[in-house]
């Protein structure tokens, strides 16, 4: 008996496995050559042969979980076995043909789209890294595509605050990096072993910089974040280099002289041609159980940047939000689960909900692009 005469199509078992995601591709197994074959018996036992990206795929019960899960809700089938293969070197290349048809560094391709902001700060310690990573993931949350580039080599810190402990999967010479929270991450510390300090020069630096970004598949974007390490040091120049879209997010406290050293930061747009988007005050103040605020690190350090900076850069840098001082930000960073999500209501998860929301309504641009219009 056929599978039409089962009562159930082939078309109908593809469908539904169209359903099924790569966990490292995100995208539909059935549009990376990962669906080999699927066929149901009389009795509706439904027989699929996935092929996996690399031999010991980490996520393989991922896949084997998806694939059954959408199997079984097809009507007309009974059981569900999913058999795994691993796709032969031929088959490697085309998919990496089909994911990064082009050379270089996708985010430059004249039809990329991509919004990418480098976060920058004068100085450590401002909690650049915590506002990354939760504008990500509030970016994330609101169904776009996001990315994140840990570029502090030697202080990264994003694994950590994301809770990934995951190694990348390499595809010959193409990382898939690893999703958290519905953002992709790449960072020096997930090649690390432990937390064995990164002693490396600035050719070595901006080496392992264009390696995330030329050899990293992280598709298409809405938006990448870049988390620099403070100063205006090598990354720095590297990512404009690199990057020379690369939008100039600066994050600062309120002291006086954390935002005289923050200036620095942003001002290197001068040099490097870019755009400083915005300024993002963080530490702001203490709230007090009777509604007071104590504004433990002073106040107006973010204004006075934003204000300072508008001038040097002769373009309008607004004061995008401050961020209150709050135990839970801090409480959710060490357990890498982000505020935004798991406390969207305290006083820096709704600051930090904020300055996301103004960041994705920023539409991706258009300047330079071909829309392929032709008179007829």
């Amino acid at each position: 008996m056929s599978v039409e005469q089962a009562g159930t199509s082939q078309a109908t078992l593809r469908a539904a496995l169209a359903t099924v995601i790569d966990p490292e591709l995100r995208l539909p197994i059935t549009e990376v050559g990962m669906l080999e074959d699927v066929q149901i018996d009389d009795a509706g036992l439904v027989t699929v042969k996935v092929l996996l990206t690399i031999e010991g795929c980490p996520l393989r019960d991922t896949i084997v979980r998806d694939a059954s899960a959408a199997l079984h809700a097809v009507d007309g089938v009974k059981d569900v076995e999913v058999l795994l293969g691993v796709m032969t070197p031929e088959q490697r290349a085309e998919l990496k043909e089909r994911l990064r048809p082009q050379r270089g560094i996708p985010f430059n391709q004249p039809d990329s789209l991509t919004r990418i902001y480098a976060v920058a700060s004068g100085k450590g310690g401002v909690g650049k890294s915590s506002v990354t990573v939760n504008l990500a993931c509030a970016m994330a949350a609101q169904g776009l595509k996001v990315g994140i580039v840990d570029a502090d080599i030697y202080g990264f810190s994003v694994p950590g605050l994301m809770n990934l402990s995951v190694q990348p999967t390499k595809v010959d010479e193409m990382i898939l990096p690893p999703v958290a929270y519905g953002v992709k991450v790449i960072s020096i510390g997930m090649f690390v072993a432990g937390n064995q300090p990164v002693a490396w020069r600035g050719p070595m630096l901006h080496r392992a910089l264009e390696q995330f970004l030329t050899d990293v598949y992280f598709g298409d974007l809405d938006a990448l974040f870049l988390d620099l390490p403070p100063g205006t040091g090598d990354i720095a120049i590297s990512v404009a280099q690199l990057l020379p879209r690369a939008e100039i997010l600066v994050v600062t406290t309120p002291q006086s002289a954390a935002a005289d050293v923050a200036e620095r930061a942003g001002a290197i747009a001068l040099q490097t041609q870019q755009k400083v988007v915005g300024v993002v005050e963080n530490m702001s103040w203490l709230e007090q159980a009777d509604g007071s605020r104590l504004e433990l690190f002073g106040s107006g350090g973010g204004k006075l940047l934003a204000s300072r900076l508008t001038q040097t850069v002769a373009a309008e840098v607004p004061l995008l939000g401050q961020i209150p001082l709050d135990i839970a930000l801090r409480e959710g960073g060490d357990a890498g689960a982000p505020i935004v999500l798991s406390q969207p209501d305290s006083a820096a998860g709704v600051s930090l909900l904020q300055i996301a929301e103004k960041l994705s309504k920023r539409p991706r641009g258009l300047a330079g692009l071909k829309l392929g219009v032709e008179p007829v």
